[in-house]
């Protein structure tokens, strides 16, 4: 079946998850997951996939065996188009409406290196910082990682000083769950959007590429 939108029970089962983080809760509202939000998201990445590539789609449980909070499940469903590692567009559901976003979410050493050095020269990062105030003054967020100094080597007075506090780098909207996102609308409105964000992807897999690193 097509997609046709996130119903109202996709949310309230977000609502109920935020309140109780919990395996029982997860295990009774199973259903709810399988149906209003697993499903319509696969739908809506199909719609989306032959203009943009196929989506992964990811899983409901945290990876809680490095972190301080040992809540098992993720509180929002998200799927990622990835066009490099660590470089793509992203969109995801939770229980304060829909977020679509695109760029740069890896961390990985020789990628942050090669960002760096990309923004540093005029002739490459003056294309990003563009690129960026295009889609801020369009209404876009842009975010990120960011160190809360500038990074070893550059000066305060360095033109992008910003952008190379960025260790990843990112566009997205957030859409509340108005009525439109009950039906087919959203595959305008996220293909929208990703299309504001191919400038920026584009960039990055250019000049950051994906990370040569061994995956681990």
């Amino acid at each position: 079946m097509g997609f046709s939108g996130f119903p109202d029970e996709a949310f309230l089962f977000y609502e109920g998850l935020e309140a109780d983080n919990s395996k029982t809760y997860f295990t009774r509202h199973r259903h709810l997951y399988e149906e209003a939000v697993r499903a319509p998201m696969l739908a809506l990445a199909e719609e989306l996939a032959e203009e943009f590539g196929p989506a992964h789609l990811f899983r409901p449980h945290r990876d809680v065996r490095y972190a301080k909070d040992k809540s098992p499940y993720k509180t929002h469903q998200g799927a990622f188009v990835e066009k490099q590692p660590g470089i793509g567009l992203y969109v995801q559901i939770d229980a304060a409406g829909l977020w679509t976003a695109g760029g740069l979410y890896s961390q990985a050493s020789d990628q942050i290196t090669r960002y760096r050095a990309a923004v540093d020269e005029d002739l490459t990062g003056g294309p990003l910082a563009a690129v960026v105030a295009t889609l801020a003054s369009a209404g876009y967020a842009v975010e990120g990682d960011r160190l809360k100094t500038r990074p070893r080597g550059f000066t305060d007075d360095h033109p992008r000083i910003e952008l190379l506090r960025h260790r990843s780098l990112y566009a997205g909207r957030r859409f509340e769950p108005e009525p439109w996102v009950h039906t087919a609308e959203v595959v305008k409105r996220v293909r929208e959007c990703w299309h504001a964000f191919e400038p920026l992807v584009g960039w990055l897999g250019t000049h950051v590429r994906g990370s040569e690193l061994p995956r681990r």
